[in-house]
């Protein structure tokens, strides 16, 4: 089950930078790419079930339920705001690209530095 989760880990990983990624490359021409959606909604599955691999004692220690769920809430706050940016382009500003940017490696420094 390890490989399991290190496998979802991954992924994770993958879609966090998707989402990073996707958003600094559209500063200029403000839009949130498609790929930023997919990227979310993929870090937002592979934590989910990352916590309940940990949770159910199958490989790992069990996970620090304060710091997942403040990830989570983290993650529902950008899906949110990717969801608003895909469906409002009109709303979409350099400002609400920085947001989410900020939001993601807010996200990934409290997976980092928190112990």
């Amino acid at each position: 089950m390890t490989v399991v989760l290190n496998l979802l880990l991954v992924l994770h990983l993958v879609g966090w930078a998707m989402v990073l990624g996707g958003v600094l490359a559209h500063l200029k021409k403000p839009v949130v790419p498609v790929g930023a959606l997919h990227g979310i909604l993929t870090a937002l599955v592979t934590g989910i079930f990352m916590t309940g691999i940990l949770s159910a004692g199958l490989a790992g220690d069990p996970p620090n339920n304060l710091k997942v769920g403040i990830k989570f809430l983290v993650a529902l706050v950008v899906a949110a705001l990717v969801i608003i940016g895909r469906r409002t382009r009109t709303r979409v500003t350099a400002g609400f690209l920085g947001a989410i940017a900020g939001l993601v490696v807010l996200d990934v420094g409290i997976a980092v530095l928190w112990s």
